[in-house]
């Protein structure tokens, strides 16, 4: 068995940006696609909390370890990869913060915004989840999501790009893989980008090559093929 092991699901842009990460750091792993596979008493009893991406190692407390950004760090500590995680605090703080302000704030509206259309579930206590909630005020609460979109993005711009190419200054670094993942999910609304979010996508995959554009493959097909049976379900 390979030294690390990854449970994952190839639409997702939350294990995208671990399998963007494993690839371009050159770590060995083997990966699993559980599709269909997971929420069994086995998976649970390694993932209670039922997410991917999961790596399982033997160097783990427990084993086990899901949240992909905790598994990125992980991983860039116990392999010292200072390149995609730097050592000096100032530079870890950024690279955390930009991390944290996505999961906490950017991650969430960006749901709202594709998860309708991608066919996914959403969280319990959305619009979308509600029986009693028309097609109208669903459709609203996506839109309101997409349009809350920019604020947060454009802060990223200035706080974290300014005068400077990735997150992590001259290579990308973790943040940058979970942010440049995220964003491809923008493209199932064919969402309107800034020119600067557009050459900061395209930076990051010039900057990995294949360790990017190979896994992005599995969520650009999803996405093409998803909104290729919405095109198909118009009226003629």
């Amino acid at each position: 068995m390979a030294a690390n092991t990854l449970s994952i699901l190839k639409p997702s842009v939350n294990n995208l940006c671990v399998r963007i990460f494993v690839r371009a750091a050159g770590l060995e792993y083997e990966e699993l696609d559980v599709w269909g596979k997971k929420s069994t008493p086995e998976f649970l009893a390694k993932d209670p909390a039922d997410l991917t991406p999961l790596l399982e190692e033997e160097g783990l407390p427990k084993g086990s370890l899901w949240e992909s950004c905790a598994v990125m760090q992980y991983l860039c500590n116990r392999h010292g990869l200072d390149r995609f995680y730097p050592r000096d605090p100032g530079e870890r703080a950024m690279v955390d913060s930009a991390m944290f302000y996505l999961i906490g704030t950017v991650y969430p509206l960006l749901a709202r915004a594709t998860y309708p259309a991608l066919g996914f579930g959403q969280y319990a206590g959305e619009v979308a989840t509600a029986e009693e909630a028309s097609d109208g005020m669903k459709a609203k609460a996506q839109e309101d999501a997409k349009v809350a979109l920019a604020a947060p993005l454009e802060a990223f711009r200035a706080w974290f790009l300014e005068g400077r190419p990735f997150v992590g200054g001259e290579h990308p670094s973790i943040a940058d893989l979970r942010w440049a993942a995220s964003l491809e999910f923008l493209r199932a609304i064919d969402y309107d980008f800034p020119a600067w979010a557009e050459e900061y996508l395209a930076r990051v995959e010039e900057a990995l090559g294949e360790a990017y554009s190979e896994p992005a493959a599995d969520v650009r097909g999803y996405i093409d093929y998803v909104k290729s049976q919405s095109r198909e379900g118009q009226p003629a």
